[in-house]
């Protein structure tokens, strides 16, 4: 039983790390961001805040529902990029069951 631990352990310790990568998409064009998490199947995009451009802001982008948890889809948004400041890419979001079920809605 010790050593069935302690091979497990060294297995889990030698798999590579899956990092998701980082990039700014106002340095990319908009087929280039796009072109990129649909290669990589997920990438975080960093941008500046259009109201307030000292802040950054970033997200999880994903080529498609794949790259959701259970519980989300992927829904079309817009970010900025070097060459349209709305550029389609798709967000992970959680499913809400009043959306996809309008008829169980409370009517007030």
């Amino acid at each position: 039983m010790k050593t069935a631990f302690v091979a497990a352990s060294l297995i889990i310790v030698a798999l590579p790390a899956h990092a998701i990568s980082r990039y700014t998409s106002t340095s990319m064009g908009c087929a280039q961001v796009r072109a990129t998490i649909s290669a990589e199947g997920a990438a975080i995009m960093r941008y500046n805040s259009t109201r307030n451009p000292g802040l950054s802001l970033y997200d999880r982008y994903v080529r498609n529902d794949l790259f959701c948890q259970h519980d989300e889809y992927a829904k079309t948004v817009f970010i900025p990029a070097a060459d349209t400041r709305q550029c389609p890419v798709y967000q992970c979001q959680k499913v809400d069951i009043d959306d996809d079920f309008p008829v169980f809605r409370r009517r007030h």
